[in-house]
């Protein structure tokens, strides 16, 4: 039996904390800045003509190959993919001594509570350096818009783009996606060099593509491949409302490739490249983009509202398969079955019944969910789409007019965000029993851990119970929130865990 490989963003690259961090630090996508070790390094060098023949001279002597020649391709799309430097709130230094101050805990590590090296007995550990992070981008415009993906910057304090001139400049967030993991950026200039959206519905499988990006720290490096299949559903973003149907590639990618390019040989985008499958968390022959098609339009809805504007059906859905078609007397084997239809939706509106067979949307031919999802994750509410459904045997014809996840066709509005938003907890008032079992007069626990800047820059687990914030006591959230909209560099947090003894310290920067 076969064991699947874990599918793995090709996150930003991060410091290396030591050996035992490495694998996952590569899963992540992240690389260290520091040097890197002993390494076989080979020089690529493009042949001259479509199916030209060079000679290549290795330790073997002298051989004969035949290959495309990708030189131009490379060329043009190189100058618009960038490297994004990303920094964050600096980290808190690993040190750790015992309840009584100075000293080492020798059991720390196995009896300190949850896992993680940011947490600590004794006096609060001191601030170290920022930390800092990269992958890639690519240039939109000619006034500066880049996209990227939204894990390469989410939380960042600071971005810096450098072009694949070395010319470096501050970029300011125009708007995210987490739902398909992408992110808009600009930088101040003009006459930029920049790539013009591909349309990834016309790339086919087996078809050569290029992957643009700076893996590793390596600038401007260029892999060649071919999709490996289309519409593909890894169900790794965790979003309420991931949307993914990826383009599959054998192209190299790595660590730091993380929103890149994906090219075909006109040299237009057909993809952001974004995660791969491996066991080691470099590439092992799968990559995974965003098809250019679904990131046009975030873009557009990003730079022009500020928030993406996305249709929804109103409908639970699942792929068809050979036991289900059965089930339904069915001759067909690919589409979409409607489980269930929401009420006051738009798939209700428009007379999508459960247990109908979705087979075209928008007149392409759907499927599977991945393709229906990307379909009307094209579109905005109030657009009209047209709708096919088997239904009894038959093709019935529908148009569906879409709405937004509020069940209107209004345009949505971005949601102000607060800093304590972008910390990604939820706070909870501790009551009478918990304070009495754990000897205090107040605190704060932490209920819920969701992905912002406490789970980035820290190794905080739910449970924990604040009881200071900067060495001032905190008795509840409302006393804990004034204190967090005053701060805006670094803070310090102090607490206790309900099932394990001792103090521990968290320090991470507020937005």
């Amino acid at each position: 039996m076969t064991m699947k490989a874990p599918v793995k963003f090709i996150k930003r690259q991060a410091p290396i904390l030591g050996a035992a961090m490495l694998g996952s630090a590569l899963t992540l996508g992240a690389f260290s800045l520091l040097p890197i070790g002993p390494q076989v390094v080979t020089l690529e060098r493009a042949v001259d003509s479509p199916t030209a023949i060079t000679k290549s001279v290795g330790l073997g002597g002298t051989a004969d190959l035949v290959g495309p020649d990708f030189s131009s391709v490379a060329s043009k799309v190189t100058p618009a993919v960038v490297h994004i430097r990303s920094q964050y709130g600096a980290p808190m230094r690993e040190e750790r001594g015992n309840r009584g101050g100075g000293g080492q805990d020798p059991f720390g590590d196995l009896f300190g509570g949850p896992q993680g090296p940011q947490f600590f007995f004794g006096e609060p550990p001191r601030q170290s350096q920022p930390q800092e992070s990269s992958g890639s981008g690519v240039i939109m415009s000619a006034d500066g818009y880049i996209i990227t993906n939204n894990h390469v910057i989410d939380n960042a304090k600071e971005i810096e783009v450098i072009l694949s001139d070395n010319r470096s400049y501050k970029a300011k967030v125009i708007g995210t996606d987490p739902s398909t993991d992408l992110a808009v950026l600009q930088i101040k200039d003009s006459n930029l060099p920049h790539l013009a959206f591909g349309n990834s519905d016309a790339t086919k499988v087996g078809q050569w593509v290029l992957a643009v990006g700076n893996p590793f720290n390596l600038t401007s490096t260029v892999t060649a491949g071919v999709v490996s299949a289309k519409g593909r559903n890894i169900r790794i973003i965790k979003d309420q409302a991931a949307l993914e149907s990826f383009i599959q590639t054998d192209a190299a990618v790595n660590p730091g490739n993380s929103g890149g390019a994906l090219v075909n040989l006109n040299g237009d985008l057909v993809g952001i490249n974004t995660a791969i499958t491996s066991q080691t968390g470099s590439f092992a022959g799968y990559a995974f983009a965003i098809p250019s098609r679904l990131a046009e339009k975030v873009v557009e809805d990003l730079i022009k509202y500020g928030v993406v504007q996305r249709g929804f059906l109103g409908i639970s859905i699942k792929d068809l398969d050979a036991k289900r078609a059965n089930e339904l007397d069915l001759d067909i084997r690919e589409g979409v079955v409607v489980d269930s239809v929401n009420k006051n939706s738009a798939a209700e509106a428009a007379g999508i019944k459960k247990l109908d067979v979705i087979v075209k949307a928008d007149g392409k031919t759907i499927k599977d969910v991945a393709e229906l999802q990307e379909t009307i994750g094209r579109h905005r509410p109030g657009e009209k789409v047209p709708v096919i459904v088997v239904r009894g045997g038959k093709e019935v014809a529908l148009n569906v007019t879409l709405k937004n996840r509020e069940g209107s066709t209004e345009t949505v509005k971005p949601k102000a965000t607060s800093s304590i938003d972008q910390l990604g907890v939820e706070f909870a008032d501790l009551d009478a029993k918990e304070l009495k079992k754990l000897g205090l007069a107040g605190g704060v626990k932490v209920k819920k851990i969701k992905p912002g800047i406490i789970m980035k820059e820290t190794d905080m687990k739910e449970g924990f119970v604040i009881t200071k914030l900067d060495k001032k006591t905190v008795n509840n959230v409302k006393e804990l929130e004034e204190a967090l909209k005053t701060k805006k560099e670094g803070v310090l947090v102090e607490g206790q865990y309900p099932d394990y003894p001792g103090r521990y310290f968290f320090g991470f920067g507020m937005p």
